[in-house]
């Protein structure tokens, strides 16, 4: 059983939460990666609601505020100026942005929006006119063409698992995976030039490999194939230097690693920048419509691709440039 999974079951968190998380995961079918986020933010909430309601001591640290005590009178106390006092909580105390407010948001309503109408131990749930933050959107990070590059050259062949690490990086300059996609790739899901990925909520989409894909797995299986790799992790794609799959930390480190030789900004640019890059590379230089791009990158939602349309400024400049009575 993954350990993820059992950490719902300890007792350190209270009784309605733990069913919750099972609820999103098992019933839900959310990804292990939403669930932990929303763990994480309810039992902040939950150590505040303490704090702020004087049930512990003033001057205990806050990551010791026990919580396993929270029962549905608890609950059921809780009002909509709470839920405002939280955010307000973390916006100034813990400096949070308006993107990981909204995110806290989600998981609130959520929780609540369950305990009132799936275990119905709630009478009314007030966190139904809880509002979101406005988020502002702004523009993607990524890397230039040349940039990108630069990256793939910076991967010299006498660098130890050169081949893995250039596979890595070849992949998410033209895939845009997400870096959870990126770690969970099996060889069984890769035939010919089709991967089958299991992306965010748990969605299984397809992903089309190039000539440049096709030739870095080609050249990194050879390496791939001499690795004695625990049973467990045996169709695993990429494995790390425990012989078994790679987990998300070493990919980061391994992209840092490269971005610095490349001679970038390494505090700049991470995985999910890269993902950035082939998105905006694909829509820049391939002209990729945005109904295209949004099921390559598996958006469920067409307004989170239309943050890579911020590359047709310079098209909107050149057709200005080019009316006729610019002379």
């Amino acid at each position: 059983m993954n350990e993820n999974y059992t950490s719902f079951q300890n007792n350190n968190i209270p009784e309605r939460l733990r069913e919750f998380l099972n609820y999103l995961l098992v019933i839900r079918g959310k990804s292990l990666n939403t669930v932990e986020g929303y763990k994480i933010d309810l039992i902040m909430f939950f150590r505040f609601l303490k704090l702020y309601k004087e049930l512990c001591g003033k001057n205990i640290n806050f990551s010791d505020i026990i919580i396993n005590d929270v029962d549905d009178n608890f609950i059921r106390s809780i009002k909509l100026p709470d839920l405002y006092a939280f955010l307000s909580f973390v916006e100034n105390r813990r400096n949070n942005t308006s993107y990981t407010r909204a995110r806290k948001v989600a998981a609130i309503k959520s929780f609540f929006k369950y305990l009132y109408s799936k275990t119905r131990i709630l009478y009314e749930n007030p966190a139904s006119d809880l509002e979101s933050p406005k988020i502002s959107k702004k523009n993607p990070i990524y890397l230039t063409l040349k940039e990108s590059k630069n990256l793939l050259s910076s991967i010299d062949e006498t660098y130890k698992h050169n081949k893995r690490d250039f596979c890595i990086i070849t992949l998410f300059l033209n895939c845009g995976l997400r870096l959870s996609e990126l770690c969970s790739i099996d060889i069984s899901k890769i035939k010919g030039d089709i991967l089958t990925i299991v992306g965010k909520g748990n969605k299984e989409r397809t992903v089309y490999l190039n000539k440049a894909c096709l030739t870095a797995i080609s050249d990194y299986m050879n390496e791939r194939n001499c690795i004695e790799v625990l049973p467990r992790d045996k169709d695993a794609l990429f494995i790390s230097e425990r012989k078994r799959r790679i987990n998300k930390r070493t990919v980061e480190l391994i992209v840092k690693k490269y971005i610095e030789i490349a001679g970038l900004d390494k505090s700049k640019y991470t995985p999910h920048k890269l993902r950035h890059t082939a998105a905006t590379l694909m829509y820049k230089h391939g002209n990729v419509d945005i109904r295209s791009l949004q099921k390559i990158l598996g958006h469920e939602n067409i307004s989170t691709t239309q943050i890579y349309t911020h590359v047709d400024d310079e098209k909107l400049r050149e057709a200005v440039n080019l009316n006729p009575l610019n002379e």
